[in-house]
């Protein structure tokens, strides 16, 4: 194969593998806009609903 024919290869690899990629962040883009909110804004997923101060004890450590 010629030089210029591999050349010519690799730059019509590189455009496809950007084609897939902008159409996999246009995917991500919609999926996110689709999902509804689940928390406010700024608000940390993983701790949201958490009362601070003292927490009830676990059912076994009471006296029955």
């Amino acid at each position: 194969m010629r030089p210029g024919m591999s050349k010519r290869q690799k730059e019509l690899s590189r455009q496809e593998h950007r084609k897939e990629k902008e159409a996999k962040k246009e995917q991500r883009k919609k999926d996110r806009e689709d999902r509804p909110a689940g928390t406010l804004p700024g608000e940390d997923p993983d701790i949201a609903g958490i009362v601070p101060g003292p927490q009830p004890q676990p059912d076994w450590m009471t006296e029955p």
